[in-house]
């Protein structure tokens, strides 16, 4: 017998404990006879090898796991993991569907604003608050482990809406006739833009490098040569706040002189970061908010502020005072990767307006900053309103969502649904394109958790499209434990004298206690899973299914028999399930132990039904088998093929077999002969079969020895016959019923 094969003699199982039997194939004796079944052993069911102690771990195993509360639902030996199972698998093994704890997640809109449509409340101004581009707003969605929720977002181009855009200029030398067509540009961005918005706003910044120049006096008056009168040098210079008056603008911006330095490459990046973080001077609305960067030059980033002694890594933080930037002696350039962070924060889409030896460079800049655009600026920005309003339409016609950071364990996906049925999948399921105003599309948002956070029942994260202040505020609550606990009995006496609390069917152990009823203590046991301390590996049943785990240690199950019981460390042996032979345990001749007989003297055999003794396979000549065999559980296995019988003493095909048969066939078939007078009691040793003619007597080639037979009578005549033994140890002569010979056979 193997741990792979057991055979269950005449018993029924029922179906919960066939699902409990940890084997690969059941023998089970029905009243129609024995019916194999395949039990391979459960794998790749997570619930049960998670080896749950509580019903709050079982549920964040996956979302098909359950527990059934049921308190009397184990069974005799089961460990308090066996409460966790698959629903299908818990209701087969008896749990009512009443009594099995499964929560589900679910999604709550806790505001679903509609987004706006225009067209309802026909040309009335709206206040930004009050224009809707994205829905829903906020959610909660409660979240269990394995299941995915899910939820729509629509998003829609509103018309009318309003725009704030920051112009920021390089104010070198080189930028001279630049900022000649710049100085127009407030009222001609202003007729452009309302073609798009009623509400627009336009602000002016600019830039020169950090201290980078000649340090003569003269040189930080006038840094540029000859007669021509520059500004003194700085890095970011705040010129005017975002304002509706595109005539303030055309005077504050004409107003300006360039500046010079000694290097090309300016502090763009400076500028960049102090109007991306510096929100109340530059009077940021929530809106859109557009930044023009306008330049014929490269750009220092991170690290070149070494070059000038500048070692402090920049700090991402305003430092405006009386709109310029005073700390760009202090901190270093800021790295893109501030820059992308800092502006996806801020909810600004970054336009470079940048001359055609530049556009290389720039693009390279704009692969890295989402939600970004790039134009060729024309050597004296006379082409910078049409190069701005462009940039505007594509960067407008593309939405394109991304999320805060994920809490540990939680996964996102998104799926779009875009104009002219487009589907989108993995990552180009966050946009859309050629969205244009009046536009709506939607958003399919998936989110699963794989494990509860440790610390805490609640996360919030963020869903926005890019370069939009809009949101989506999302709540996730996670389900770690199950409503029935909250019903537990602390310190419940079921739990071995308190030492529990007794919830969800089963005791939870306090600190220091184990086992399926607390009944353990952690210092008189060496593991915390006494149920491995239980198993003779890791695919066996706890206690093979014969007993208790205690503490650790099998304690073996009663049987109704007193005769009969369990026994071995793992309860895996028995004295009642070894061979038997006629209906007898071991035959009657040896004794039952861990299911192997074990024989009485001179007998052998699995069943103990083989005897040693060889006193019936003696001879007439008191030889073991005549001398032509083996004596094997008492009878005879004849070794010579001719010899047959108990004894291996009859020889069909042996000399002398026809003349020692010949007078009781002669008497017994024709009524002649010198036995015909006692045949009745001499010669009924043998069944007579008669047969036609010597065509019809039997061949040698039957399963059996046989003799061909021609003898003589008193009168000469010939009769034919053949002697077999058949394979009952039946003697058997088949005998020609005529005579033959002289006429007067016949």
């Amino acid at each position: 017998m193997t741990d792979e094969l057991v055979l269950c003699r005449f018993t029924i199982l029922t179906r919960v404990e066939l699902h409990k039997m940890d084997l690969k194939v059941l023998f089970i004796a029905t009243l129609s006879g024995i019916i194999c079944y395949s039990c391979a052993q459960q794998e790749g069911n997570d619930c049960i090898k998670a080896n749950a102690k509580s019903c709050g771990e079982c549920i964040t195993v996956g979302e098909k796991c359950g527990w059934c509360t049921d308190p009397v639902f184990l069974k005799q030996g089961e460990p308090t993991s066996a409460r966790c199972d698959e629903l299908e698998s818990l209701k087969k093994k008896g749990c009512h569907v009443t009594l099995i704890e499964n929560p589900r997640g679910s999604v709550t809109f806790n505001k679903n604003v509609p987004v706006t449509d225009r067209s309802k409340n026909g040309a009335e101004k709206l206040d930004p608050k009050d224009i809707t581009q994205i829905q829903p707003q906020k959610i909660t969605l409660n979240l269990r482990s394995g299941e995915t929720q899910s939820f729509n977002l629509k998003f829609k181009r509103a018309e009318d809406y309003p725009i704030d855009l920051y112009y920021l200029m390089d104010l070198s030398s080189s930028m001279k006739d630049d900022l000649e067509n710049v100085k127009n540009l407030g009222t001609s961005l202003m007729v452009e833009m309302s073609k798009i918005t009623s509400d627009f706003r336009i602000g002016f910044g600019t830039f020169v490098e950090k201290p980078n120049i000649s340090t003569t006096p003269a040189k930080l008056l006038n840094p540029c040569t000859g007669d021509q009168s520059c500004t003194s040098p700085f890095s970011y210079k705040n010129v005017l706040k975002l304002t509706s008056d595109g005539k303030q603008f055309n005077t504050v911006v004409g107003q300006q002189q360039i500046s010079e330095n000694l290097g090309s490459p300016e502090s763009g990046f400076d500028a960049i970061m102090q109007v991306a973080v510096c929100g109340e001077a530059i009077g940021w609305r929530n809106v859109t908010r557009l930044l023009v960067f306008s330049t014929d030059a490269g750009f220092h980033f991170a690290g070149d502020g070494k070059l000038g002694g500048i070692l402090l890594p920049n700090d991402g933080k305003c430092h405006l005072e009386n709109n310029m930037y005073t700390m760009s002696h202090y901190y270093d350039y800021p790295s893109v990767a501030q820059l992308v962070q800092k502006l996806s924060d801020n909810n600004i889409r970054i336009i470079f307006a940048v001359t055609e030896e530049f556009q290389p460079v720039y693009k390279k800049l704009q692969n890295l900053i989402p939600k970004s655009a790039i134009g060729t600026l024309s050597a004296n920005s006379s082409n910078v309103i049409n190069l701005i309003i462009d940039a505007y339409n594509s960067l407008s016609s593309e939405v394109i969502l991304e999320n805060s950071k994920l809490p540990n364990g939680v996964t996102i996906t998104y799926q779009s649904h875009c104009k002219n049925g487009l589907v989108g999948e993995g990552e180009n399921g966050r946009k859309c394109s050629s969205i244009y105003i009046g536009d709506e599309v939607s958003f399919k948002i998936s989110v699963q958790a794989h494990k509860c956070p440790k610390q805490g029942q609640s996360e919030v994260i963020k869903i926005k499209p890019l370069g939009f202040t809009e949101e989506v505020e999302i709540v996730l609550n996670f389900i770690c434990e199950c409503s029935c606990q909250a019903d537990g009995e602390k310190d419940s006496p079921i739990c071995h004298n308190g030492n529990g609390t007794f919830e969800c069917g089963a005791c939870r152990c306090n600190d220091g206690r184990i086992g399926r009823q607390c009944e353990c203590s952690t210092e008189d046991v060496f593991s915390d899973d006494m149920d491995a301390n239980c198993r003779r590996d890791n695919g066996a049943e706890i206690c093979s299914n014969n007993g208790d785990c205690v503490c650790g240690t099998c304690e073996c199950k009663k049987r109704e028999n007193p005769e009969e019981r369990y026994s071995g460390k793992f309860c895996e042996c028995d004295n009642f399930n070894c061979d038997r032979s006629n209906n007898k345990l071991c035959g009657g001749h040896g004794r039952c132990e861990c299911r192997v007989c074990i024989c009485d003297p001179n007998y052998t055999g699995s069943a103990c039904d083989c005897s040693m003794d060889t006193t019936t396979c003696l001879a007439s000549n008191k030889q073991i088998c005549n001398g032509r065999g083996t004596c094997e559980c008492g009878s005879c296995r004849c070794t010579n093929p001719k010899f047959q019988g108990p004894t291996c003493e009859i020889c069909p095909t042996c000399p002398g077999v026809c003349t020692e048969h010949k007078e009781c066939v002669q008497c017994r078939a024709f009524g002649t002969g010198e036995k015909k007078d006692t045949c009745e009691r001499d010669c009924s040793y043998f069944n007579l079969i008669k047969v036609k003619d010597r065509d019809k007597l039997p061949q040698p080639v039957q399963a059996f020895p046989l003799m061909h037979c021609k003898e003589r009578d008193a009168n000469d005549c010939w009769f034919y016959y053949t002697y077999a033994v058949n394979n009952n140890a039946e003697k058997e002569v088949h005998v020609v019923e005529t005579l033959d010979g002289r006429w007067m056979c016949g």
